[in-house]
């Protein structure tokens, strides 16, 4: 136990993180039993720990920043589930139509009532624009027009949402530009709330798998849904894409993404909180495209994820207690260290945010872009 102490100390030293010291970022261990498992099992048992009450911190966003900064992910042994993560990716596609809806089971439909109390009021989980925003609602109000402005939305179009959520674009964008829009989504409770709040609109929910869509639409967007759709899929989301949108139109991807290329998340998201996901990098999107797009603009504003992560946690806390009797207090933690160590990782520049518009044939005379 000494000897692992000893190199768990070694390490955060590196990342000026210091046990039992007094800022805000250094660590309290409750549990001598952390040591082991984290030099043991890497980040998953850090999380797992986390979640465990073994130890804590006043600032768990800073105390990921300062880790990702130091980069201390490259100096633990790669473990034992690290390799079993690596053949499951590689060997088999983990995010293939028949595990589709594990992701819609397992996060999105855990329960409305979270999200509700913890998102905007427009209900948007993808990272808000912030710009000239002075909250969250404005944050996300000015990145639903960002979209819908880059598309060069206008009355009339028929605008197809890949991963809709509760439908907040497709009601935005009815509602202030007049379209119609039909949605796609892999979680039941997301479609059942999305219909009731956008009643009385030209909006329509489907629940299914992108590789099943079928129609032709002026413009296709998609937010914060690629990062389920898996490395070997990039090819086939892309041409799916290609060949349900019309000629002249526009497709906008919003979506996380990875400065190295990759072929599965982080152990602990995976397990956890996003399973069969991944972040996409440059390179392998852009090999994706290759046959299906020409790249009109592609735009990174992945800080502004780390202040739309730190709005949802504020808000998850000071609602904690309205919806704490349907959840357990390991969940409380492990929601705790999902959001703020999300945004710890966007601090740290570890991960980014991109907005990428992409047309068929090229934009005659080129695309403006739109800021």
């Amino acid at each position: 136990m000494a000897g692992a102490k000893q190199a768990i100390e070694k390490l955060l030293q590196r990342a000026d993180i210091a046990i039992d010291g007094g800022r805000p970022w250094d660590i309290r261990v409750n549990d001598d039993r952390f040591y082991g498992s984290v030099l043991r099992g890497g980040s998953l048992a850090l999380g797992e720990s986390y979640m465990a009450g073994w130890w804590d911190t006043g600032a768990l966003d800073v105390f990921i920043e300062h880790v990702l900064l130091a980069r201390l992910q490259g100096r633990v042994k790669v473990t034992a589930h690290d390799a079993l993560l690596f053949l499951a990716a590689t060997l088999r596609n983990r995010a293939a139509p028949s595990r589709a809806f594990e992701v819609g089971e397992k996060h999105y439909d855990i329960g409305n009532d979270l999200f509700e109390r913890m998102l905007d009021k427009r209900l948007v989980y993808t990272c808000g624009y912030w710009k000239d925003a002075k909250n969250l609602d404005e944050a996300q109000e000015a990145k639903l027009d960002l979209v819908c402005r880059k598309l060069g939305l206008k009355a009339g179009d028929h605008v197809l949402d890949i991963g809709c959520g509760w439908g907040s674009f497709m009601k935005f964008a009815a509602e202030k530009y007049g379209v119609r829009a039909t949605g796609i989504t892999v979680s039941k409770e997301q479609v059942k709330l999305g219909e009731t709040l956008c009643k009385g609109l030209p909006v329509e929910f489907i629940l299914e798998d992108y590789r099943t869509i079928t129609g032709s639409f002026d413009h296709i967007v998609s937010l914060g849904m690629f990062e389920h759709v898996g490395y070997k899929n990039y090819r086939k989301y892309f041409e799916v894409a290609r060949d349900h949108l019309k000629d002249d139109g526009l497709f906008l991807l919003h979506t996380i993404g990875n400065n190295v290329s990759d072929v599965h998340t982080e152990p602990w998201i995976d397990k956890y909180i996003f399973p069969n996901g991944m972040l996409p990098s440059i390179a392998q999107i852009g090999k994706a495209i290759e046959p299906s797009f020409v790249m009109e603009d592609w735009h990174n504003f992945g800080t502004d994820y780390d202040r739309t992560l730190m709005a949802w946690y504020a808000n998850f806390e000071h609602h904690w207690l309205e919806i704490a009797p349907q959840y357990s207090e390991m969940f409380h933690r492990m929601w705790r260290y999902y959001l703020l160590s999300c945004a710890g990782s966007f601090r740290a520049r570890n991960i980014e945010l991109w907005q990428i518009v992409l047309s068929k044939r090229g934009v005659p005379g080129g695309y403006r872009s739109v800021r």
